[in-house]
């Protein structure tokens, strides 16, 4: 990680507006702000976690106690605490540098691999041993949280690991733009080590964004903006907080105590409140449905440190981190904001190319719809020139389930398959017109020369293919029967094909 000075900051180009009010920057403005954001570099210094989420069906009580009986389908691990600031961050496509503290233990390990998996992170996690890495294990069946436990110790770092791990940061602070300090109260900004830590960025002349935890805030001396939420701000500024006037008051006796440049409130449904230097912005929520707050103040926090480091306005990171906020609480479990989504809720005027996702924003958005207890189903191909029997095998496939998703190939892939000169028409307008499709409800591009790899990742209830094959010859049938799923044929209607279509045009 290369270290540079912040780049200049970005005009907001706000329209006049009404004093207390944010600045009102136009969409142009707006999207090409979060287009910077892939440009940050930051050190984030805190609490990692391993989140895992038990996913099954209860069809029972359990003989042995007046408990459901949690028939285990599949388990998902991912980086938590300190770690989902991270994984936010590397989703926006920003370079990252990150310091924590693990157990010598399996978690560690898989926390370790999870981390460092993730492109563009520098990741330094110490190793203690005899320690617990913190896991938190949801059990989770037909969309609901049955039961969440808890595995760590909560105690400060051994001294040695934390001057190795200040020693770190302070070696590390000058190759990004801003530090975060992701504070979970696990242990690792523990005692002085958050006064070190800032002291250290100081002396590179790099800014710092605190998420904080506990009634002390004094630990945090010094931070050019902290973010704290509601309860927070209530417990460690000791003054009511019930209304807009009493936040702002709150907010500013905390930053004239402790010495903090800014304070971000982040407020629920209410939205969030920047106060910088005597300038009041209160953000309303953008959330239009909130289905998990897990996780949401962390990716407030990545984007504000991200848009920071990318030279924006603070009122304009604060703005696009309320966005991603609102985002990631409509989503089920502990999710990320990318660029495409952020842009996506800049343009929702893309209509039915909303429709057309990323590998990784079509995985996230399948996992929604199971967790709703929707059956998923999948059917793929090039659907180069769309025609009736392209329409009939949609209408059938959507007719076995409850969301379909279409794997499309790309470009490259076609070529392979079907010669040089094909295909007709480019992946953009075909997928487009998928999209437009009533029947079809998601369509992503695979860039293999088959779908196994996709079908592995989205793990579909239905796979569907014409009946000009086989169960046995359908690629992935395997895979989807192994997890309980079914393999469809669906009926042709003779006389279609593109291949012919193409020969008729060529004469």
């Amino acid at each position: 990680m290369q270290g540079h000075e912040p780049p200049p900051a970005t005009p907001a180009g706000s329209a006049a507006a009404p004093e207390g009010a944010p600045p009102v920057p136009d969409q142009a403005d707006l999207t090409e702000a979060v287009r910077q954001l892939k440009r940050a570099s930051v050190l984030v210094v805190g609490d990692a976690m391993l989140d895992r989420y038990v996913y099954g069906a209860v069809r029972r009580i359990s003989p042995e106690a007046p408990v459901p009986v949690l028939a285990v389908e599949r388990e998902v691990a991912m980086p938590g605490g300190a770690g989902n600031v991270v994984r936010n961050l590397t989703a926006l496509g920003a370079a990252v540098a990150f310091l924590s503290v693990v157990g010598d233990d399996q978690a560690g390990s898989d926390l370790t691999g999870l981390v460092g998996g993730q492109p563009g992170v520098e990741p330094w996690l110490l190793v203690q041993g005899g320690r617990a890495t913190t896991t938190k294990t949801r059990y989770i069946a037909s969309g609901q949280q049955m039961l969440r436990a808890d595995h760590e110790i909560i105690r400060p770092v051994h001294q040695r690991l934390a001057d190795r791990l200040v020693r770190i940061a302070t070696d590390t602070v000058a190759a990004t733009s801003v530090m975060v300090l992701s504070d979970y109260s696990k242990g690792v900004l523990a005692g002085d080590v958050p006064a070190r830590l800032i002291a250290a960025a100081k002396a590179a002349g790099r800014r710092v964004v605190v998420d904080p935890k506990g009634e002390d805030f004094s630990r945090y001396a010094g931070a050019d903006i902290i973010t704290p939420n509601r309860a927070e701000l209530a417990l460690a500024s000791g003054l009511p907080i019930d209304s807009e006037e009493e936040i702002v008051a709150a907010a500013r006796a905390l930053r004239d105590r402790h010495g903090f440049g800014a304070v971000l409130v982040t407020r629920s449904e209410d939205g969030m409140t920047l106060l910088e230097g005597d300038a009041v912005h209160h953000f309303p929520a953008e959330a239009p449905e909130v289905h998990d707050v897990s996780g949401a103040g962390d990716t407030a926090v990545a984007v504000l440190a991200a848009g920071m480091a990318a030279g924006l306005s603070l009122p304009l990171a604060a703005r696009i981190a309320n966005i991603a906020g609102g985002l990631v609480v409509g989503k089920v479990g502990t999710a990320v904001a990318r660029e495409s989504d952020l842009l996506e809720a800049l343009t929702p005027e893309r209509g039915a190319l909303r429709k057309v996702l990323r590998r990784a924003a079509a995985a996230e958005q399948v996992e929604r719809w199971r967790q709703r207890g929707w059956r998923v189903g999948f059917t793929n191909g090039c659907f180069d020139l769309l025609h009736p029997g392209h329409v009939h095998l949609l209408e059938q496939a959507r007719s076995w389930c409850d969301r379909l998703v279409v794997g499309l190939n790309a470009d490259s892939s076609v070529k392979r398959l079907k010669g040089p000169t094909r295909p007709i028409q480019p992946e953009a307008a075909r997928a487009a017109v998928l999209a437009s499709l009533a029947t079809v409800d998601l369509v992503t591009l695979f860039e293999e020369d088959t779908p196994v790899e996709l079908i592995h990742l989205l793990r579909p209830d239905v796979l569907v293919k014409g009946a000009d094959y086989t169960v046995d010859q359908v690629v992935g049938g395997e895979l989807v029967q192994e997890w309980g799923g079914v393999v469809k044929l669906a009926e042709l209607l003779p006389g279609n094909s593109t291949t012919a279509t193409v020969a008729r045009m060529r004469g």
